[in-house]
């Protein structure tokens, strides 16, 4: 996904450039080319010939097009025409070519690459001119920017006076949410600079740009030309080595308050590539929802060390959140503590957790789940949504993490959407929405692997995983789990590793495979970089009970319930007091445990994780069908079958049937939508509609981040449940079923 949006789309540029990857490149682990000449020579050269074979007035009406239209577009062409007198007949040699035509605003270039050749084939004094004809026809107010640019282009050579402009220019887009236009200026004004550490600071500003507009890939570039360590930090945070980004995330946090100036001293100054600029470049501070002040109209002043500081202890503590080591979040907690300042974001909520004080744990994650109001920075919104989801909070957490998406995209910060929506993954999973969160889930995975962040792609497809095993689709889980477990591994990802694994022993459990299931289950109380998440624990440790009880080996489950119940009772969620009571019940022997079951969906009823009721109405069911109360236990066994069948896991329904069947009573028809696409699960309806839109088995393949060889399977399955032998007969199926 990564290589085509860089090659504009172009399958035959991308064939080419995939062929010229180095391995790290191919691995991720280095930024791929960022160059037109290094994207795709042989394309670009071949373009190239083409232009050449133009007449000069030709080629030089299409160089004044592409430098109107990027990498800034100043929609200047028309102006710059008239300004210049300049005859555009020659232009029809190149529709005649087939190359560019004529549009109401200009000109209309027949692809990307055309107009880069068309740029890059004109002599560099040709090209100076055209950016300086540009510059004088742009003198409205709201051209500034793009005026600067121009002159900037059209420079001779380095120029402090320039590049003082391009700066300015470049704080005044991205203060507009323009990371695109800011990101563009900061690099002319980075090339211009004649002061190091000023270059720095601008390339780093660029490389933020670059982030935010959803470019890793420059980014990465960018930030390896410069000397901005923490920087390259909060990038391999969501791109690389997670644990190596903590270490530069702390290291940029304890240099921060290095900087804080003493009580009474004046702000620091300079333009240095410090960190509080670094910080402040990234994102804005997570210590406030207030807007940074500015200095003159429509430039963000820096905020200064203190939040600078804030801002790399909240990523420190994404960081641990990501290693599944949250004792790294003691060290970020302990650097807060010697500075003074309070510890933003989730980081004081967990390092209370992790040092077993429940209840100040709770008050410190609610605090921060409360920060969850419309239109507040995305970066507080995140915090808040894994606070929620800490707390048990399900729909606070979608609320939170919805809002993140949404004050993401306002603001332009293309890269936060999709780790916004991992989070969002949870909450829809446990309130009972499998499709509409498979749905988001997929289209932010497209979007992680397409900016380059493969560190958020492999929690997605740990989600994706999940939701697999809740469909009962052993295949697609496997992959899915085996997918991320693999990246997971290589960049100390504990989070995405223990959720997969959690994947597995879900479908184990559904499945009857107990002692698997409790194998997995219980090698995920195991906290550390790579091998488990302690936020994991309290998620699988109701299912460990579960598997433990059915296998009889106890003794480690009864100490897990134990740890689970006082974070339960400390957090006060009815969910997880629902949880805790089932355990309490599943640890009863005979009919003792009844009250614990009536308790627990009494609590259940309270909260909103109804996947859960339904399997405790499933457990609770089976245990008095083992008492012999008929009546009681065939309700409790319907209900959880018709709430399997709604959340469409059928092998969780299924076991239902079994029990009723044991018990003697037939089981109840499956809901009245008697349409055939009711026997799919929701990924093989997904992949049914798209053969059905015309779509090959590699094209769907891609569009889901699975194999071919997947989809072959996910298809001869669909086949096999729908009677049908072909893909014609699929068309005609699912159009009677949509009409119906």
């Amino acid at each position: 996904m990564r290589v085509l949006r860089l090659v504009y789309g172009d399958p035959r540029a991308a064939a080419e450039l995939v062929a010229r990857l180095t391995e790290r490149q191919a691995a991720g682990l280095d930024p791929l080319p960022a160059e037109p000449a290094d994207l795709a020579p042989e394309t670009l050269r071949a373009h190239r010939r083409e232009i050449r074979a133009l007449p000069d007035g030709t080629r030089l009406v299409l160089l004044l097009a592409a430098a109107d239209q990027y990498p800034v577009a100043t929609h200047a062409f028309l102006r710059a025409v008239a300004a210049a007198r300049l005859d555009t007949r020659p232009l029809e040699a190149a529709e005649a070519a087939g190359i560019a035509y004529a549009t109401a605003g200009g000109v209309g270039f027949r692809d990307a690459w055309t107009r880069i050749a068309a740029y890059e084939t004109a002599a560099p004094a040709d090209r100076r001119d055209a950016h300086r004809l540009l510059a004088r026809v742009l003198h409205g107010a709201a051209e500034t920017p793009r005026r600067s640019w121009h002159r900037g282009a059209g420079a001779l050579g380095p120029s402090a006076r320039l590049a003082a402009e391009l700066a300015a220019a470049a704080a005044r887009a991205r203060a507009a949410g323009d990371p695109a236009l800011s990101g563009a200026l900061a690099e002319r004004a980075a090339a211009l600079c004649t002061d190091q550490g000023e270059r720095s600071r601008l390339l780093t500003h660029a490389a933020t740009d670059a982030w935010h507009r959803g470019d890793g890939d420059r980014s990465r570039a960018l930030a390896a030309r410069t000397d901005a360590d923490a920087l390259t930090g909060i990038l391999a945070l969501r791109t690389g080595h997670a644990g190596e980004a903590f270490d530069a995330l702390l290291a940029g946090a304890a240099r921060a308050a290095g900087a804080r100036p003493a009580p009474g001293d004046p702000p620091p100054g300079g333009d240095g590539a410090t960190a509080p600029s670094v910080a402040s470049s990234v994102t804005s501070p997570v210590a406030s929802d207030e807007p940074v002040a500015a200095d003159e109209p429509g430039e963000a002043a820096d905020p200064g060390p203190a939040a600078s500081l804030t801002h790399f202890l909240a990523r420190a503590a994404e960081a641990a959140v990501y290693t599944g080591d949250l004792r790294r979040c003691r060290e970020a907690a302990l650097v807060a503590g010697q500075s003074g300042i309070d510890p933003p974001g989730v980081l004081g909520g967990i390092a209370a957790a992790v040092d077993g004080r429940y209840e100040d744990a709770r008050n410190l994650l609610e605090a921060t789940a409360g920060r969850c109001g419309p239109g507040g920075d995305p970066t507080l919104l995140l915090h808040a949504g894994i606070a929620a989801l800490m707390l048990g909070d399900h729909t606070r957490a979608a609320t939170a993490t919805v809002r993140a998406a949404a004050a993401a995209r306002t603001r332009g910060v293309t890269a936060a959407v999709s780790q916004a929506m991992e989070f969002r993954a949870y909450a829809d999973f446990w309130t009972g929405r499998p499709r509409a969160a498979e749905a988001a889930a997929l289209d932010a995975l497209r979007q992680a692997y397409a900016t380059g962040q493969d560190n958020g792609a492999c929690h997605l497809q740990a989600a994706l995983a999940m939701f697999a095993a809740l469909t009962g689709d052993e295949d697609l889980c496997r992959e899915r789990a085996a997918a991320a477990r693999s990246y997971a591994l290589a960049h100390a990802l504990g989070l995405p590793a223990a959720l997969a694994q959690w994947a597995l022993a879900f479908l184990d459990l559904g499945s009857g495979r107990f002692d698997a299931a409790a194998a997995r289950l219980r090698a995920l109380a195991a906290s550390g970089p790579g091998h488990g998440h302690r936020a994991i624990r309290h998620l699988a440790t109701p299912h460990y009970v579960e598997a433990a009880v059915r296998t009889g080996e106890t003794r480690v489950a009864r100490a897990a319930h134990a740890d689970y119940d006082r974070w339960a009772r400390a957090v006060g969620s009815a969910d997880d007091l629902a949880l805790s009571a089932r355990c309490r019940a599943l640890l009863t022997p005979g009919a003792d445990a009844v009250e614990h079951y009536r308790t627990a969906l009494r609590l259940h009823a309270e909260g909103t994780r109804a996947f859960e009721r339904a399997r405790t109405e499933l457990l609770f069911g089976s245990a008095l069908r083992r008492l012999r109360r008929r009546t009681e236990a065939r309700d409790r066994l319907h209900s959880a079958m018709e709430a399997f069948e709604s959340f469409d896991a059928p092998h969780c329904a299924e076991s239902a049937r079994a029990e009723l069947r044991a018990l003697g009573a037939p089981a109840a028809p499956t809901r009245g939508d008697r349409r055939p696409t009711v026997h799919l699960t929701a990924q093989q309806l997904l992949v049914a509609r798209m053969a059905a839109d015309g779509a090959t088995n590699r094209e769907i393949a891609a569009r889901l981040a699975l194999s071919p060889r997947t989809i072959d399977h996910h298809l001869r399955g669909v086949f096999t449940r729908l009677g049908i032998r072909s893909r014609i007969e699929l068309v005609r199926l699912l159009a009677d079923a949509d009409g119906g």
